[in-house]
């Protein structure tokens, strides 16, 4: 509220302290002229200093007395300067020069205590501890007249700014005279006893004394300088003797120093203490600067402290002042104005007026109260005399008053126009112009008044709309009231609630000096205002039928009302419900909660609230009726006000559960998960406490805090097993391990909506869990080349990616993380700098899992720097990118990517929110990559095919030469260890042979050039990859019919079936410690020979015959022996049919148990079934000889020469394709050689 005292402003550094004595410094006096800056201190050390202000540089150092030097005076016109010690002795000075006027003079027999010029300048007061008041003139500086006997030591001596009075502050009371006359005016007691009174200082106006207690009574009191009575309360806040008091130039504000070591500024008009300010030891001496910005004070720590006045004090001075200057009225008739006793006012005016005929502020004052009477005429000529003896601000604010009043605008704003020549400041045109509407609106221009009002509030500094808004809110006060009296319900309502909605209005309104002018003006009655506006504004709702509106405007009025005024509003307020209830009980609804209850069941939740709320707000509010409203509340979704019903509950009904799970309900659908969840914890705990077991059964129904963060760390840990274990969060451009990344998730929004739901709902399933898991650990990979100076991890560990100078690779990065961001990523992947490269560790696990994480990520985007912006279709596949050997797996893995330009824009312009689904760039990519469309939209890990996977990265590059195999192990989904430097045939060698030792897969033995130093079935470079296998031929549907119907009848079927057992039960290929055991069919070679001239460089070609294959050509680097059956050779050849189970046409033999068979022959695999029912005999007849046909196609054979002791075979490498045949396919059977060959 506006209204509301604010706290004590604690200030403890000045803006400047000024050193140069030696001593305390007992009194300080400011220079009054406006174009001064000087000041003079007097001190212990026996001298005073005249300084300079603007620079804070000494002047002169002034040296004359014997004694401590204990007070000092300036006269008002800054000529004399005079100061007194403890020897009783004073000396006059040279206000210009500080130079002495007179020598040391003895003028009392005891210490002065204090000194003060007449305003004229032509008489100084001195007062001493020998109980004596003596004048002195300045013209000869002899005492002029008789003492004046004060029967107490003297503190302190004040000449009022008329200089009629002269105020004596001694030990026992406070003393007026008549300087000149020497006739006691007043004799009152201040402090209370043994207090005595310390300090003076009048108001620039004269019509408050303010006096200052001792360490007994450290407080300041206020007094009416017209009747000598206190004012108000003791200003209390000092804890010791108030030394020093001094009165602002503008007369708003008060300083008090104090043996506290404290300095408190207050504002006069309301006598509260607005700042503190701490000094370093006790204060003795206080002063404001001319401008009343700064304050000046001295005490015992040697130092002149200077302090800022704060600005909004200095505001409020101003306005203070302009009141003054406006109303420069009596304080017993102000009062009386504000009171409404006009009589008494007008009567005390009607005495100055006799008194003194020409004195227009009478005038102009009487004008003011006549006009509060409505007597316009009377008024008037009040304010024209006023202007005639003495053309004055009030005298025509007066004539624009009473002009108004007589209805003759015209005129009336040429009056309120010339009174704004005597305006001057911001402050009192502001309050002016205000008036003028004020006296508008009375006169029944209520829209121009307000309009100007509000234009007014709108032109004006901010300080000042405080002072719009009040006069605003009181006029809409008044309007409510004149339409209420006009019978329009709905318009007075709204010109209430527009008075109550300003917020300067309240219970405990404090009127400020400022708005004291309405009152007297107008007879304002602020205080009332506030009651005035909320008890109508019920009223007028009431007479309208808005009554929902009206019960919230009554518990409103209540639930803001102090305790007095809640006393003042009983009658009311008991008078307002019986309205209510009578109204309700004439719409059929005797009970309102009851009725509530059932408008909730019918889930008319408006109506239930509507209900409900009419039995609150009439003071039938109950824990339950709270908590039934606050749940239709929340049906309606209105998180905010179902809070402060939860609030209620717990208010009411502290030990129970139904108020926290409310709040819960309430903060949830806030948003403010925090909150929420500790509610839900304290409401568990309320029904853990319960003493009625059925309550404390509920608890089974939720799960706790530690529970649900336990269930979603169970899931984040099992998700972030196959996320990178370092990303970059994209908000801040910080690299996150993952304990950073579950910090971030476990401190998101996300996630405490998850706990604060899994506690409300114990049952709420996984999947939901998995999705926000999932929606915030979403994280971007990037693709691309790698180019110049790469970001490495140690370049942005600690710092943000966005801040680091965008130069080569830095720059990527930096554009790569914003686009994953605005994408609505939290986290990028880079390889450049989520790697360190300095850790075998890390390096081995991040190649394992390369494909893993490209795989579950949410989106890969490609860079493509050198596909230059706007370029057309077939750049893409021209880029250099797609000749790398990593970006396989980082295109084949992810499901979702996006290709960027060098500027980083799509490729193509292509907007489409994953680039797989878009057909013009898959098919620039498969013709680019040989890659099948299939494969490249929706790759899938495959134990077949390994030959095709081959293929792709067979003419692709990388920097190291092992890479090139290491880059392959996620597309085959196999684990290795890293050995950089082995070489590229050991890395190649090792991926093939797990290749095939963990998926049988044999196609990867069909290739053509040099054998590797590794394995001889295995190439030495993958580019032996490059070549497409030979197409088998393949039969028609009717060509297999036809063949198999000539094997059934040549009785075949008997030998097919058992084949077809045999190769049914073989074993699938193994291969470990660089050692081959290859299922195949053998065939015996019987004869090589070279052919002759077909030598082509180091390759040789040869004839070779086999038992049962038709004869065929073999070109290799390797040198045969020539041999036949009629020259014989002992080592032995065999071109073998590498045994492919999907001959069998069943499923994949993967899925069936491996026999470790170690026979060498067929024997070991052709033993009979245990049973007659072996499932092998139950199989189609058709299948096994569909096999004998498959078996007489052409197939591509190895060519195996046998080692030492017939136990071990090396393959011989080939140039071209080794494609066999059998020569007769109707005895395929008898030809069928079986074996299981080791091969090195």
């Amino acid at each position: 509220m506006a209204n509301v005292p604010q706290p004590i402003k604690r200030i403890t550094t000045p803006c400047r302290e000024l050193k140069d004595h030696q001593g305390d410094i007992l009194a300080v006096a400011v220079f009054p002229q406006a174009d001064e800056h000087r000041m003079v201190t007097a001190s212990y050390d026996k001298t005073l200093r005249l300084w300079d202000l603007k620079d804070g540089v000494v002047l002169k150092k002034m040296r004359g007395h014997h004694g401590k030097v204990e007070t000092v005076a300036v006269s008002r016109d800054g000529q004399f300067i005079a100061s007194g010690d403890l020897d009783g002795e004073f000396i006059a000075w040279n206000g210009g020069t500080g130079e002495p006027l007179t020598k040391t003079i003895k003028v009392h027999s005891k210490q002065i205590e204090t000194l003060d010029f007449s305003p004229d300048g032509a008489v100084l007061a001195t007062g001493s501890w020998d109980k004596m008041t003596k004048l002195w003139s300045t013209k000869t500086w002899d005492v002029q007249g008789n003492p004046i006997g004060c029967d107490a030591d003297v503190n302190c001596v004040r000449f009022s700014p008329s200089g009629e009075q002269l105020a004596i502050a001694t030990k026992n009371n406070i003393q007026i005279w008549n300087p000149y006359t020497r006739e006691s005016i007043a004799k009152f007691k201040s402090a209370i006893t043994p207090a005595w009174n310390f300090s003076l200082a009048w108001t620039p106006d004269g019509t408050r004394l303010l006096s200052g207690g001792s360490t007994s009574d450290p407080t300041i009191r206020e007094w009416d300088t017209l009747t000598w009575q206190q004012v108000g309360d003791p200003w209390s806040g000092h804890s010791g003797q108030i030394h020093s008091i001094a009165v602002s130039p503008t007369g708003g504000l008060v300083a008090s120093a104090s043996q506290d070591s404290h300095v408190r500024l207050w504002c006069l008009s309301d006598r509260r203490a607005i700042a503190m300010f701490k000094a370093s030891n006790e204060m003795y001496s206080v002063s404001f600067s001319m401008d009343g910005k700064h304050i000046l004070c001295g005490g015992k720590d040697m130092i002149i402290t200077e302090w800022a006045v704060p600005g909004d004090a200095l505001q409020r001075a101003l306005e203070d002042h302009a009141m003054n200057k406006i109303l420069p009225v009596n304080m017993t008739v102000r009062n009386a104005c504000i009171i409404g006793d006009l009589p008494t006012a007008e009567k005390i005016l009607t005495e100055e007026i006799r008194a003194d005929g020409n004195n227009y502020s009478a005038y102009a004052n009487n004008s003011f109260v006549v006009a509060r009477k409505g007597d316009w005429d009377n008024a008037l000529r009040d304010a024209l005399k006023s202007v005639s003896i003495q053309p004055s601000l009030t005298g025509y604010i007066a004539k624009g008053i009473a002009l108004c009043g007589k209805m003759q605008f015209k005129e009336a704003m040429k009056a309120f126009d010339l009174a704004f020549m005597f305006g001057g400041d911001p402050q009192t045109i502001h309050i002016l112009l205000l008036i003028k509407a004020v006296a508008l609106f009375n006169a029944n221009q209520h829209k121009d008044a307000m309009l100007r009002i509000q234009e007014l509030a709108s032109a004006c500094p901010d300080a000042d709309t405080l002072t719009c808004r009040v006069v605003e809110a009181y006029l809409n006060v008044q309007l409510g009231v004149n339409s209420l009296n006009d019978a329009h319900h709905d318009e007075a309502a709204d010109n209430f609630t527009a008075a109550i909605d300003t917020g300067v209005l309240s219970s405990q309104l404090a009127i400020r000096f400022k708005y004291e002018v309405f009152a007297v003006l107008f007879g304002w009655d602020l205080k009332s205002s506030w009651q005035t506006a909320n008890q109508q504004r019920c009223r007028a709702l009431l007479l309208a039928g808005r009554l929902a509106e009206a019960h919230e405007s009554y518990r409103y009025t209540m639930d803001t009302s102090d305790d007095a005024t809640k006393v003042r509003c009983l009658e009311w307020s008991t008078a307002f419900k019986q309205q209510c209830n009578a109204l309700y009980a004439a719409s059929g609804v005797v009970d309102p909660s009851a009725s509530g209850d059932a408008a909730f069941a019918a889930n008319e939740y408006d109506r239930a609230i509507e209900l409900y709320s009419a039995a609150i707000n009439l003071d039938s509010a109950t824990d339950i009726i709270f908590s039934n409203r606050c749940k239709a509340k929340l049906n309606k979704m209105l998180w905010e006000d179902a809070l402060l019903d939860a609030k209620k509950v717990i208010g009411l009904s502290p030990s129970s559960y139904l108020g926290y799970e409310l709040k819960h309900a309430a903060l949830h659908g806030m948003r403010q998960y925090d909150e929420a969840i500790e509610a839900f914890e304290i409401m568990l705990s309320k029904l853990n406490d319960s003493p009625d077991i059925q309550i404390r059964q509920l608890c089974q129904q939720y799960v706790s805090r530690s529970e649900a963060e336990g269930d979603v760390r169970r899931i984040t840990d099992d998700y972030l097993e196959n996320v990178p274990h370092r990303l970059i969060n994209t908000s801040t451009g910080h690299l996150c391990d993952q304990q950073a990344q579950i910090h971030a998730f476990e401190t998101s929004a996300g996630y405490k909506e998850l706990v604060s739901s899994m506690m409300k709902y114990g049952s709420l399933r996984s999947e939901r869990i998995q999705n926000v898991v999932l929606m915030f650990f979403q994280y971007a990979m990037l693709s691309h080349r790698w180019e110049g100076q790469e970001p490495l991890l140690h370049d942005i560990q600690g710092k943000s990616v966005y801040e680091l100078d965008p130069v080569d690779g830095i720059a990527k990065l930096k554009s790569f993380c914003k686009v994953a961001r605005d994408a609505g990523y939290h986290w990028a992947w880079s390889d450049t700098c989520c790697i360190d490269k300095n850790s075998n560790i890390d390096v081995q696990k991040s190649v394992n899992s390369m494909f893993v994480w490209y795989r579950h990520s949410a989106l890969t985007i490609i860079y493509l720097s050198d596909v230059l912006p706007s370029s057309k279709s077939g750049a893409l596949a021209k880029s250099v990118w797609n000749s790398r050997g990593w970006t396989v797996q980082e295109f084949l893995a992810p499901k979702v990517v996006l290709f960027y330009q060098k500027d980083w824009t799509l490729y193509l312009d292509d907007r489409s929110p994953n680039h797989k689904e878009c057909d013009v760039i898959m098919r620039e990519l498969e013709a680019a990559t040989g890659i099948n469309a299939q494969a490249l939209v929706d790759f899938r890990l495959e134990r077949r095919g390994a030959r095709e996977k081959l293929q792709w990265s067979a003419k692709r590059v990388t920097t190291f030469q092992e890479d090139i195999a290491y880059s392959l192990f996620g597309i085959f989904g196999v684990h290795l260890y890293l050995n950089y430097g082995e070489n590229k045939q050991n890395a190649l060698g090792r991926l093939l042979q797990e290749i095939i030792a963990h998926s049988g897969d044999i196609s990867c033995l069909e290739w053509i050039g040099k054998s590797s130093e590794f394995h001889s079935c295995l190439p030495a470079n993958i580019t032996s990859y490059g070549a497409p296998p030979f197409p088998m031929p393949s039969l028609s549907k009717e060509e297999m019919q036809t063949s198999v119907s000539s094997l059934r009848d040549a009785g075949a079927a008997n030998l097919a079936s058992q084949l077809y057992t045999g190769l049914e039960y073989l074993t699938a290929p193994r291969f470990a410690q660089r050692r081959l055991h290859l299922p195949c069919i053998v065939f015996r070679v019987t004869e090589v020979k070279p052919k002759p001239g077909q030598e082509r460089g180091s390759y040789i070609t040869y004839e070779v015959k086999a038992k049962g294959l038709c004869d065929l050509l073999v070109t290799t680097e390797d040198r045969l022996v020539a041999f036949s059956p009629a020259n014989p050779t002992r080592r032995t050849f065999f071109l073998v049919h590498p045994w492919d189970r999907n001959l069998l046409e069943l499923q994949d033999f993967a899925e069936l148990p491996n026999h470790a068979y170690r026979a060498q022959n067929m024997d070991d695999y052709w033993s009979p079934p245990s049973s007659p029912l072996d499932d092998s005999y139950g199989r189609s007849i058709e299948s096994h000889l569909r096999l004998i046909v498959h078996l007489g196609q052409p197939f591509s054979a190895l060519l195996l020469a046998a080692q030492q002791w017939r136990v071990e075979y090396k393959r011989i490498a080939s140039d071209c394709n080794i494609i066999a045949q059998v020569k007769d396919a109707d005895s395929v059977c008898d030809l069928m050689d079986v074996r299981v060959l080791e091969i090195v």
